[in-house]
């Protein structure tokens, strides 16, 4: 699974940013802001032997991909909700579980969600979005 990136040189600087992770740094050269993008998101899921691999696109575009995806994928809900500023307790609720332990086990890894799964905790996270898959080269 990887995410979308954008690249954007602005005065000296690249702004790099994944929207989806809430992501955004800057380098003085475009591979500098690849790399400051795959530290800020590898120290941030702070996993033992975790390593993202940017994947420069066209023109502004990028993506961004991880070796564990399970860790990857807790990361990705941990950060939506973050950015929406919801607690455990009320996604919990939004999915209609009575703990907050159920949607918790995901964020930390401790179950995988199924495909359906993943889209009715990102559903729940951010009710007025409609997350996109799109095929990219291996």
């Amino acid at each position: 699974m990887r995410f979308t990136g954008r690249i954007v040189k602005s005065g000296k600087w690249y702004a790099a940013e994944v929207p989806v992770l809430g992501i955004d740094t800057q380098g003085k050269s475009k591979a500098n802001a690849y790399r400051m993008v795959k530290d800020a998101i590898e120290e941030l899921v702070n996993k033992t032997g975790f390593a993202v691999t940017v994947y420069p696109g066209k023109g502004n575009y990028f993506e961004v991909g991880a070796n564990n995806q399970v860790a990857w994928v807790a990361f990705l809900l941990r950060r939506q909700r973050m950015i929406h500023g919801l607690s455990l307790s009320e996604v919990a609720a939004r999915l209609g579980a009575k703990s907050r332990n159920a949607y918790a086990r995901y964020e930390q890894g401790d179950s995988v969600p199924t495909a359906d799964k993943l889209m009715d905790l990102l559903a729940a996270l951010d009710p007025g979005r409609d997350f996109v898959l799109r095929e990219a080269a291996a």
